[in-house]
């Protein structure tokens, strides 16, 4: 009979996060470029972060160490749905007619549907310690809002979550899942900030996008003493958390075996793709599994990767955050309103964008019809 199903016990949850700063200065010899003070164009230290990030989450931006253990309490939380399962598609292959064998990580198995949990449990966990009593963050489609909140629940903080307006307006089941964890859910652009008004100002049925809610959450932490903001895509420490994915497909397919010939994401912000390409990325870069091909996929409304050009610029619309080395299409622009609204982001993860700009990894874009069929399919 032929395994589907490849399992990990409660006891093989990965014990740290795999960093991939450490392998890039060890095999390549250098690092992304830093993020810059907008104002002074210097590297951004600590002291540039520190008003919006608690202290561990700044250290674990800029750490070069190998690995990073995971905190035994957020390994607790992680019991609750990790490990997930790696699938092999049998039907889909013989759909395909395909003698390619293939596989998925199944992070639909959390509470609220999706990879995001890892790293909203650990910032999440981070922040608590600190002190931080309430967290301010955007969302596009909705799922990052989702597990931010049942992190925040699950330590005792307070929740604002500024959510890209046409998916507020698409998706509303997801706005009373947030608030079903306590969370304090608007439509961005939205009147609970200032920039939020200037962009309804100019013109009233914004659509919004991930560049403006994360710009309301910014100001909304700024203006408020105990906030923190907290991200779900982008910086290295949400790739970081996110590497448990990866970890875990890794053991998983040699149990099954085989070593992928092929690892394939879809890219947003990065941290998907991140997730579970890093951990085999290490291969690459050591020469030990150096053919291995690694491909991003992302929306052709918003081809940040294939389309954008690599650059320093803002992450966010009102041009509040350090500056980025990335692919980017401009923090000025608006991707055009549709369903995957976590993939409507203008820029991409610094080390998502090094890799692309390496060759150690491609791109492609794909329109939204083909995507949903695609889906069907499956």
């Amino acid at each position: 009979m032929k395994s589907t199903q490849f399992s990990l016990n409660e006891s093989e949850i990965p014990e740290y996060y795999l960093n991939i700063s450490y392998y890039l200065k060890k095999y390549l010899g250098k690092l992304p470029d830093p993020p810059l003070n907008p104002m002074t164009k210097q590297p951004a230290g600590p002291a540039d972060l520190s008003a919006i990030f608690p202290m561990e989450l700044i250290k674990q931006e800029v750490s070069l160490e190998e690995k990073i253990a995971i905190p035994e309490e957020v390994r607790e939380l992680y019991k609750l749905y990790r490990p997930t399962s790696l699938i092999r598609a049998h039907r889909l292959e013989k759909f395909l007619d395909t003698p390619a064998h293939i596989y998925y990580k199944y992070e639909g198995a959390s509470p609220t549907g999706a990879h995001k949990l890892n790293t909203a449990i650990a910032q999440a966990y981070y922040n608590k310690k600190e002190g931080t009593k309430t967290l301010a963050t955007e969302t596009g489609a909705g799922q990052w809002g989702s597990a931010l909140a049942l992190a925040a629940n699950f330590f005792e903080m307070k929740l604002v979550v500024f959510m890209v307006r046409v998916s507020f307006d698409q998706k509303p089941f997801r706005k009373t899942v947030m608030e079903t964890y306590g969370a304090e859910v608007f439509a961005s652009p939205s009147i609970e900030t200032e920039y939020g008004k200037k962009v309804l100002k100019s013109n009233q049925n914004h659509p919004g996008s991930l560049g403006i809610a994360i710009s309301e959450a910014l100001e909304t932490v700024v203006k408020n003493k105990g906030y923190k903001y907290s991200l779900g895509s982008v910086l290295n420490h949400v790739l970081l958390h996110q590497t448990v994915v990866g970890l875990e497909a890794k053991k998983q397919i040699e149990k099954a075996g085989e070593y992928p010939d092929v690892v394939i994401g879809c890219v947003g912000g990065g941290s998907n793709f991140a997730g579970i390409a890093f951990p085999f990325m290490v291969d690459k870069l050591s020469g030990k599994k150096a053919k291995t091909r690694y491909i991003g996929v992302e929306p052709s409304s918003c081809p940040t990767l294939t389309k954008g050009k690599y650059k320093y610029d803002f992450g966010d619309t009102a041009q509040m955050t350090p500056l980025l080395k990335m692919h980017t299409l401009g923090s000025d622009f608006i991707p055009s309103p549709i369903h995957a609204g976590g993939l409507r982001y203008h820029g991409m993860a610094p080390q998502i964008s090094f890799l692309y700009h390496e060759k150690l990894m491609e791109a492609v874009a794909y329109e939204q019809n083909p995507v949903f069929q695609a889906g069907v399919d499956f």
